[in-house]
């Protein structure tokens, strides 16, 4: 592996939170297309993440993508029962916005303000950040992934009481923590390997 840093220069980067759609540029260089295997697209689970710099460069080590891929897809797609995935996706929005990951918030904002119908409500979040003003059931859940994201974790009874209050069972309370955990990893990982960039025109 190159383990030279790209420097991507004249990048348009992006200046505020949003829910327009963002590219992302790795600082390492990605896996060539050509250079994958088998083992690296069972590890990616879906062809189509070919197409990512993001993925390309995580299938570098293609068990630890695979365990990672897998532990995403349970908690944001298992959704038989406990949390809404409206919610899950806002808790990894609210999460993305408090670590400052402004990729990661677009995407997951954009899929909760789809999934909910409340683009306002997502806006604001992302506009004003975690204090923002929402309804109770919202404030729950965004101060919730908040305090699980900040270091050292604040989450405590507290945010349990106020989940609760909510009419949040035990299932749903595990999915905002594992949803939140796994974003607080996440996110990390994504600020430490590259940064976003708003899209070329046409």
């Amino acid at each position: 592996m190159n383990a030279a840093v790209i420097e991507h220069r004249g990048l348009r980067r992006p200046d505020a939170f949003t829910q327009a759609q963002l590219d992302w540029v790795p600082w390492l260089r990605p896996k060539a297309t050509g250079d994958l295997t088998e083992d690296d697209y069972a590890a990616l689970t879906d062809r189509s993440r070919v197409a990512s710099p993001y993925f390309r460069l995580l299938v570098r080590d293609p068990v630890v993508l695979g365990a990672r891929t897998r532990a995403d897809n349970d908690i944001f797609y298992n959704v038989n029962a406990g949390l809404p995935r409206t919610e899950r996706e806002l808790v990894a929005a609210a999460a993305s916005r408090s670590n400052g990951c402004v990729y990661c918030a677009s995407v997951h904002s954009r899929l909760a303000a789809r999934l909910s119908d409340r683009r306002q409500d997502v806006q604001r979040l992302l506009d004003e950040g975690i204090g923002a003003a929402q309804d109770p059931r919202w404030t729950a859940v965004v101060d919730a992934a908040a305090a699980l994201t900040a270091t050292p974790p604040r989450f405590g009874p507290v945010h349990v009481s106020a989940l609760r209050a909510q009419g949040f069972d035990d299932q749903a309370i595990v999915d905002v923590v594992q949803s939140a955990a796994f974003f607080a990893w996440a996110n990390r990982l994504m600020l430490s390997l590259g940064e976003p960039a708003v899209p070329e025109a046409g």
